[in-house]
């Protein structure tokens, strides 16, 4: 298992945090609330990161949050959202949707409020002045299927005008697809300029059009032609943004919009089913919609599909971060007589999303399966039996208590440890100087496994921590039946 690392740089991600906290904005959505649309009342979402991620089952609310984003500019019609078919359409009745956000040509100083509200036939909106670039999935539907492009069908058609691709254009599209796509033009196919088709070349020199390319192709070229040309400090909206592309190049679509936000001040809010997606964004950066709900950090696609039921489990268990989740994995399978598909275990992103997943989970009267909350030793004030958060082993962070306990017993199992570490026996020597090395000089325990793993022939820091958790678990078994006889009655057995 290979841990995804993304070019955008830590500072990079840490300045742009920087920046929504300081409000240094000439425009920018900070806050909207949906006091009451479709299924969400008074539910609340912050846009903390310039790339905002929104992930959620299929008719969940994804599109409902992305609508009301777009709502309050003026440029953006309500209709491409919150469409109306007349009587028929009565539940619209009543919605309204309030915002925080940044104008500095509206107030130079501080933030603004505004509101958006359908009380009788029509929006009301105190709207104001933003560009907004919208990408629906209709930018994915083949060009052969696209009715506006009839005029360019058949070998008589000529177009109108060709414009070359800019090369901040070619530069990044090439990234994110992983190929040179030099040579390309667009394609005006009225004289307006109002509809247009991408054309390029194969690595023989021979011409092609948009009817021949990929969908993910020419939806990538669409988006990156459309941002650039775009003026500094646009909004841009994303439906489904991983539609036709490889995971990869999903990724890499992220990392792109990073460096838009970086360069040009841009706010991109995008829906998606993919963790690819996510892979990129800090914790703050993603929310959850679902069951009328919300909820703000690193939720994973698979946790989504178990909290709403669409993966059957008898027992879902939240924790923070991924360590916890490989630490309650393996005392799963040594505490024994578990049925281990039963369970599933899903990191959140922090202590705060997973106690309020679990909290939300166990109130639901439509759950047919429990959850239980595991947090760090250092979250000790927050642990509830009552509410089924439990605490895992150790004062603080669980790195710190697997790696200690090892520790105490490297001259017994240092063999075990370097075949576990997929090394010679031989090694062990050598195995037992790094660890006593590294605990030392280490200030960061979280990243304690990819240190050791440099220091041992670059090995995979995954390799590491899952092998330090199997020695923790045969070396410590009271460890692991203290941890999992909390909630033992909630575990389905074998």
């Amino acid at each position: 298992m290979s841990e995804y690392r993304s070019e955008i740089r830590d500072s990079e991600i840490k300045a742009l945090e920087d920046k929504v906290a300081k409000s240094s904005y000439h425009k920018y959505l900070s806050r909207l609330t949906l006091k009451r649309v479709r299924g969400f009342v008074d539910r609340e979402v912050t846009f903390d990161f310039p790339v905002t991620a929104i992930v959620g089952p299929n008719g969940g609310g994804k599109t409902t949050i992305l609508g009301a984003a777009a709502l309050i500019y003026q440029s953006v019609p309500p209709r491409r959202f919150f469409a109306k078919s007349g009587k028929y359409d009565s539940s619209m009745k009543d919605w309204s949707v309030e915002y925080q956000l940044i104008d500095r040509d509206v107030n130079p100083r501080i933030p603004i409020p505004r509101t958006a509200s359908y009380k009788k036939a029509k929006w009301n909106r105190t709207a104001v002045e933003r560009e907004v670039l919208i990408f629906g999935v209709e930018r994915t539907v083949p060009a052969t299927e696209r009715r506006e492009l009839v005029k360019a069908v058949g070998s008589k058609f000529s177009a109108s005008s060709e414009v070359a691709l800019d090369d901040v254009v070619t530069v990044n599209v090439s990234k994110i697809l992983g190929r040179p796509i030099e040579g390309y033009n667009r394609l005006f196919v009225d004289k307006a300029g109002r509809v247009s088709l991408f054309a390029g070349k194969t690595q023989d020199g021979d011409e092609y059009s948009e009817f021949h390319f990929g969908a993910g192709e020419a939806s990538v070229i669409r988006i990156v032609a459309a941002v650039e040309a775009a003026p500094d400090g646009v909004m841009i909206l994303i439906e489904e943004i991983e539609n036709g592309l490889h995971p990869i190049a999903t990724r890499r679509i992220v990392e792109y919009l990073l460096d838009v936000a970086t360069r040009k001040s841009c706010q991109v809010i995008f829906t998606t089913h993919s963790n690819d997606a996510l892979a990129p964004l800090p914790s703050k950066a993603i929310w959850a919609a679902y069951s009328g709900e919300v909820l703000q950090g690193k939720l994973d696609i698979t946790a989504l599909r178990t909290i709403t039921g669409q993966i059957d489990a008898k027992l879902a268990i939240f924790v923070e971060d991924e360590y916890a989740e490989l630490m309650i994995q393996t005392a799963l399978r040594y505490y024994g007589d578990v049925e281990l598909d039963a369970i599933k275990v899903h990191h959140m992103g922090g202590a705060g999303p997973a106690m309020k997943v679990n909290e939300q989970h166990n109130l639901d009267p439509t759950t047919t399966f429990p959850s239980v909350c595991l947090l760090d030793g250092d979250q000790a004030s927050s642990a509830n039996p009552a509410k089924n958060v439990h605490l895992l082993p150790g004062d603080a962070a669980p790195e710190m208590h697997v790696l200690t306990r090892v520790l105490d017993r490297i001259d017994t199992v240092a063999a075990r440890l370097t075949v576990a570490m997929q090394l010679p026996t031989s090694q062990q020597e050598r195995v037992k100087a790094v660890v006593r090395e590294r605990s030392g000089t280490n200030r960061d325990i979280h990243v304690i496994w990819e240190q050791i793993g440099e220091d041992l022939d670059l090995t995979a820091g995954f390799t590491i921590k899952t092998a330090f958790l199997s020695i923790w678990a045969q070396e410590y078994p009271d460890d692991v039946r203290h941890l999992i006889d909390r909630f033992q009655e909630l575990v389905p057995k074998r």
